[in-house]
């Protein structure tokens, strides 16, 4: 069954309404009324990432997931991502296990590189090693999972020898997800560990993403893991509205203030303009913006070309008022997701 649901940074921009920033303190409070209300109308998963950024209110999603966890029900909590190079694997599966123990089995771990690197300097790490510490501490974090007393000889990590990691996840198999921005050689790791991959599919086409996730698939199967195991999910932004013409009015301002932001320090993005945001919102474009009847048509037509397993709408990207947030949550989960459980339960 298709799995619905949301990913957050917990963003801090300017409002376009109000010209006021969120503080980070009032977007942090706002993300758990955010959780609370996406659990009562039947998404299935909420998601927060790590950054360390002035312009992102959450460094520790996992406090916040944990205080989620006291005040939903039935919604999977997962990171998007923990930025697993420049922390500790010991910590990151105590914590999720605890918000395991707390949400009594609804947790999971969504692992990745990081897109942005701030977190490298400010713990110490040197980005020299960028690959060969995602890689060593996924294969900890692989090991803690499986074995209660652990027994480990680091390289770019600790050396632990024959001490317990606890409390241990409620979850007798616990998820751990790796999160890729479509990088063919992380696909390929993440393929041959059997590991469930969540792609970032924000610009472009997301077609283009077909022969990827089929590259990921027949990988997969090579390295002796079943189609079942090989799972996907997308993370996509986008914004939902009771029309096309405000969904679309409303998300540019947001978007445009993160875009250009990244813009500045990455030499392969380029300042949004409102011509390339409209290719982005058509019909095959990568952000998922419009009614429930337009936002479910497309994601009906993109789990179907895709195949995927879950899909994530980012919501928001860039700061928007609250109300108009809840609104858009409440729409995903009551007129959205109906009627895309529907279709694939027809199938």
């Amino acid at each position: 069954m298709i799995e619905l649901g949301i990913s957050t940074f917990g963003e801090t921009t300017k409002i376009e309404e109000t010209g006021i920033t969120p503080t980070h303190d009032e977007r942090i409070r706002e993300l758990i009324e955010e959780m609370k209300l996406a659990d009562e109308v039947g998404l299935d998963i909420y998601a927060i990432g790590e950054h360390h950024r002035k312009d992102f209110a959450v460094s520790a999603p996992e406090i916040i997931l944990a205080a989620g966890a006291a005040v939903t029900k039935n919604i999977k909590l997962s990171s998007a991502v923990t930025v697993l190079s420049s922390t500790d694997p010991i910590r990151v599966y105590q914590q999720f296990a605890t918000i395991d123990a707390i949400s009594n089995g609804r947790s999971e771990i969504m692992v990745g590189r990081g897109s942005f690197t701030e977190s490298f300097p400010l713990f110490g790490y040197s980005l020299s090693n960028y690959e060969e510490l995602f890689d060593e501490k996924l294969e900890m974090l692989e090991k803690i999972k499986e074995e209660e007393i652990l027994d480990w000889k680091g390289k770019l990590t600790q050396t632990v020898n024959h001490k317990g990691v606890y409390p241990r996840a409620v979850q007798e198999d616990f998820p751990i997800w790796v999160a890729t921005g479509g990088n063919a050689e992380s696909t390929v790791k993440i393929a041959q560990k059997g590991l469930p991959i969540a792609y970032a599919i924000i610009g472009g086409k997301y077609e283009n993403f077909k022969g990827l996730i089929n590259y990921y698939k027949k990988i997969g199967i090579a390295s002796g893991y079943s189609e079942k195991q090989l799972k996907v999910a997308s993370h996509s932004w986008g914004f939902i509205a009771e029309t096309d013409e405000e969904a679309i009015q409303k998300y540019f301002h947001p978007t445009k203030q993160v875009v250009d932001a990244i813009s500045k320090d990455r030499p392969f993005w380029q300042p949004l303009t409102f011509e390339q945001y409209l290719s982005s919102v058509s019909p095959e474009g990568a952000m998922v913006v419009g009614s429930p009847d337009t936002v479910a048509n497309k994601l009906i037509k993109m789990i179907e070309v895709l195949g995927l397993d879950r899909f994530m709408l980012h919501l928001p990207l860039g700061s928007m008022q609250h109300e108009d947030i809840l609104k858009a949550i409440e729409l995903f989960g009551r007129e959205v997701t109906p009627k895309v459980r529907a279709y694939f339960e027809n199938k």
